[in-house]
């Protein structure tokens, strides 16, 4: 297969005023801005496997999906919405590579790299899939998880089954992820038919089973490269039966470590779900409380709280004050980030857990809601705060107890790696038809970092940890919020069985 190399030299700086309390004057952080582009399509997309997908590297490399020049053959049928074909890529120091796809006119999604540049994804394969999963009418493409080891693709197999998905690729080459067993139709299973959870290495398929039920499914990984750790969920009954609070049966978390899936066990509910385990076995989620709390027989209503766990210790991290909490990333040294929702509901903010305590990070001055989407060694951590007046969400970094404006904005999951880059998907100015483009954040104290000599001056920022005061801004949180339950539910768990049609 041959790739397609393309260079960007778009550059600029963004300085940022940071408004530190352990300094009496301010310091000032300048970024040189890398716009990634697309592979020649308007849209660069977000992380197909969702929140917690490692897409940057600590050398810089940034794997991700964009669209092509080439319209969806299918259409009106579209595998994505904008009804371009896309493909996974790589950058890496200005190049911009298509990683291609398995045959023919296909399109592949880029969930995640490991530090030796491997990206791993999924592939169609010129196949349709009768059981129609993704609730395309009357096209479903089969697809297959891939990994990119250089620019050759390979492609994982199945456990069986007609479809797999990959998640993540650790630094020993092992890839995790979930796959069907068979052809047979499954209600509870987002691929279709009954779903393992899987890793792969050197041709070999390992079938990571279930606690029982017919279903597990691998989590996005966050930033684990440990071989031999996976976290993700699985149905605990042989005969799965909804439950009337949920309408879904009883799903638990689990981490599997050299051949043993260990049960976690849900924080009194009858679901919960794993989003990741860091290198030291801790692994972090979200659970259902007991009797199912405000579910009323749909886990998208479900009080949920996240959750730690730690070799048998299950700790409920608690909220700002509200009903819902989310964990969506976590780093080797037990560092927690995500989002929660204020007293009453009145507002949703990121959320760091740390050393047993919970931090409201708080948004913007003026903002209604912020969430939290990575950490790195450093402590520094990215997200963004969402005005609710204006709709939009502006990328941020909360450091050393300050919020900063990174004067951009995006609504896809970012990155963090531990020497302060960025990386994710960024809305284009105004005026450039309301695409968006694949992009990389560099600091400019970083050695050999070259062009930081254009600068912005980004609107004043300061921690604003107030809940919302009028019942307008409440709403407006609130419907926040669950457009981002509503994308964990999609991508993966704790919307781990949702069917997808």
């Amino acid at each position: 297969m041959k790739s397609r190399t393309l260079k960007f030299a778009v550059a600029f700086v963004l300085l940022v005023e940071v408004a530190t309390p352990f300094l009496l004057v301010a310091q000032k952080i300048s970024y040189k801005l890398i716009d990634i582009g697309t592979l020649g399509g308007p849209t660069a997309l977000g992380p197909g496997n969702g929140p917690g997908s490692s897409l940057l590297n600590n050398a810089g490399q940034v794997a991700g999906t964009a669209d092509t020049s080439e319209p969806d053959p299918n259409a009106p049928n579209c595998t994505d919405s904008d009804c371009f074909v896309s493909h996974a890529f790589r950058w890496n120091s200005g190049d911009l590579t298509d990683l291609g796809v398995l045959s023919g006119v296909n399109w592949t999604h880029g969930n995640a790299i490991n530090a030796r540049g491997w990206v791993t994804g999924t592939s169609t394969n010129g196949e349709i899939d009768p059981l129609n999963p993704c609730g395309f009418q009357p096209l479903c493409p089969q697809f297959h998880a891939a990994l990119w080891n250089g620019v050759e693709i390979i492609d994982l197999g199945t456990l069986g089954g007609l479809v797999s998905d990959a998640s993540y690729v650790n630094d020993g080459g092992q890839v995790v992820g979930s796959s069907t067993i068979n052809a047979t139709p499954d209600p509870f299973s987002f691929l279709g038919a009954q779903t393992h959870a899987f890793i792969w290495k050197n041709g070999v398929m390992r079938d990571l089973g279930t606690l029982g039920g017919p279903d597990s499914l691998a989590s996005p990984g966050c930033n684990n490269q440990h071989s031999n750790l996976v976290a993700g969920g699985s149905l605990t009954d042989p005969i799965p039966i909804p439950n009337p609070s949920t309408g879904f049966p009883t799903t638990h978390a689990f981490l599997w470590e050299n051949g043993r899936m260990t049960d976690i066990p849900t924080l009194g509910g009858t679901f919960a779900g794993a989003q990741c385990a860091n290198n030291q076995g801790q692994v972090i989620g979200g659970s259902n409380l007991t009797g199912d709390d405000g579910c009323n027989g749909s886990l998208d209503f479900c009080v949920q709280h996240a959750f730690s766990w730690e070799h048998g210790t299950l700790t409920d991290l608690k909220t700002l004050g509200g009903s819902f909490s989310t964990a969506i990333w976590l780093n080797n040294a037990g560092e927690v980030v995500g989002g929660a929702y204020t007293t009453d509901d009145e507002s949703f903010h990121a959320t760091l857990w740390r050393d047993g305590l919970i931090t409201d990070l708080g948004t913007l001055p003026g903002d209604c809601a912020s969430i939290a989407w990575a950490i790195n060694s450093q402590s520094q951590i990215v997200g963004y705060s969402f005005n609710c007046d204006t709709n939009t969400p502006e990328i941020v970094l909360w450091d050393k107890g300050s919020i900063i404006d990174l004067q951009l904005r995006s609504d896809a999951p970012l990155n963090i790696n531990d020497r302060g880059d960025i990386a994710g998907v960024m809305y284009l100015p105004a005026g450039r038809d309301n695409c968006s483009h694949a992009f990389v954040l560099v600091p400019c104290n970083n050695s050999g970092v070259q062009g930081c000599d254009i600068i912005v001056q980004p609107n004043p920022a300061a921690i604003a940890t107030r809940a919302a005061t009028t019942a307008a801004d409440a709403q407006k949180a609130k419907d926040y919020v669950a457009r981002l339950r509503a994308r964990l539910a999609q991508n993966h768990i704790p919307g781990f069985g949702a069917p997808r049609n």
